[in-house]
């Protein structure tokens, strides 16, 4: 594979449909759509042609041509865009059509975003941005990849990256000019202060939520003995039969894992087998387990069980499930008290976890960073913290150096190939 081929592939949605876009890039771009529609339409303006397969002259549609000269395209490259009519045999007449000509191959996943990272029309945290906004499932994690993919992030990063640079200007002038009378020196303070401002810009987003999270959803785990009503108030929190729910002790042996969007915020609701110290049998003292290890994991505990005997390693949230039963034992103040049968209580019980969402997902206002970036900008902190106690400009001067260098890293900058095949290879093909 080299960068330099020409290439091609669907860019729009699964087949059939109503519309097909067939997008090629690349050098030879502008030749491989002469050679399907006759000649080039003019820059930026859709052009009605009939698409012909160059070598057999057989007519395979009537469709919109465009035409993008690079570098102002979306990949930096020469684009042309064929938007044809949805069948399946239509785009794969087009597909053979283009592959027939030599220079031009089919694109590999991600591959057009690649090009447009390469050519610096995005840099790295807008390509993940994108990524995000092509998984997005709900309507804040789009308007959180939104902004990614806008460049919030892209920008911040560049305001410090000019703060920083002034700061070494200043540093490097007190350094290599200072007896010079027409230099400013670089004033101590002013530099620490400088830098504990930064720092604490830095802090503030570090202490925000990882962007991931809003991907995987907020991880809320049914936990408490055989027959508290788990599967029950599961079922009721998705509007759906998802676990099976039955009155014999152990129904429940293995993890249960439903995705469900509340509000806009992404869940994932885990139910689990029933925990008891005695009476189980091998596999439901698996299930056990597995529903253990899923306390541990989880960022939201609903507790069916006796109250203060949930598990002490994540929030828990003490619900007397059930209230509909003429035997319903309430718990103490402060708990939820609801009925899945009924739907008494189960508002409360999703206000309740809604309230505690908004301390483990980042909300679509706020600039966040993912696992990857929030590394980086953690590392330039910790240069900064240093800066802030430090005296010698030498020191202080590396310091800013490797501040450079980690906030180069968050936009791509400075970057492994290893990581980017990982990055654009989650990608669709026709991006």
């Amino acid at each position: 594979m080299s960068g330099r081929d020409t290439i091609f592939a669907l860019s729009s949605g699964q087949l059939p449909a109503a519309i097909a876009i067939v997008r090629i890039s690349g050098s030879q771009a502008g030749e491989a759509l002469c050679g399907l529609a006759g000649s080039l339409p003019k820059p930026h303006v859709s052009s009605l042609r009939k698409i012909v397969n160059p070598i057999s002259k057989e007519l395979l549609d009537e469709a919109l041509c465009l035409w993008f000269p690079g570098p102002h395209s979306a990949t930096g490259e020469d684009i042309a865009e064929i938007h044809c009519h949805g069948g399946r045999a239509v785009v794969q007449a087009i597909e053979l059509a283009l592959a027939g000509i030599e220079g031009l191959r089919p694109a590999e996943p991600g591959e057009f975003t690649r090009r447009a990272f390469t050519n610096g029309r995005m840099d790295l945290a807008e390509a993940e941005g994108l990524s995000d906004l092509l998984f997005a499932e709900t309507e804040l994690q789009r308007k959180v990849a939104v902004r990614a993919a806008g460049g919030a992030l892209s920008r911040k990063v560049e305001s410090w990256q000019q703060s920083v640079l002034q700061l070494s200007a200043a540093v490097e002038a007190e350094l290599d000019f200072s007896d010079e009378d027409d230099v400013t020196p670089a004033h101590l303070e002013k530099v620490q202060g400088a830098a504990s401002n930064l720092s604490d810009e830095f802090l503030a987003i570090l202490n925000r939520p990882r962007a991931e999270k809003l991907r995987e959803g907020v991880r809320v785990v049914l936990g408490g003995p055989p027959n508290s009503g788990k599967s029950t108030l599961l079922n009721a929190l998705v509007e759906r039969e998802a676990a099976i729910v039955s009155n014999i002790a152990g129904t429940t042996r293995d993890v249960i894992e439903v995705p469900i969007a509340i509000a806009g915020i992404p869940f994932l609701l885990i139910d689990t087998a029933g925990v008891r110290d005695r009476g189980a049998e091998e596999i439901e003292r698996i299930g056990i387990e597995r529903a253990r290890q899923q306390f541990q994991l989880a960022d939201i505990v609903l507790w069916l069980g006796p109250e203060g005997e949930g598990p002490k390693t994540s929030e828990v949230v003490e619900v007397a499930s059930q209230r509909d039963r003429e035997d319903f034992q309430p718990k103490a103040p402060g708990s939820l008290a609801v009925s899945p049968v009924s739907g008494a209580g189960m508002a409360d019980l999703v206000d309740k976890l809604l309230k505690l969402s908004e301390n483990i997902v980042c909300r679509g206002d706020e600039l966040t960073a993912n696992k990857r970036q929030a590394e980086h900008l953690a590392q330039a902190q910790c240069h900064l913290a240093e800066i802030v106690h430090q005296s010698d400009y030498l020191i202080i001067a590396e310091h800013l150096r490797m501040i450079r260098a980690a906030l180069d890293a968050i936009t791509g900058r400075s970057g492994t190939e290893d990581m980017l095949d990982t990055l654009f290879g989650k990608f669709c093909i026709g991006k």
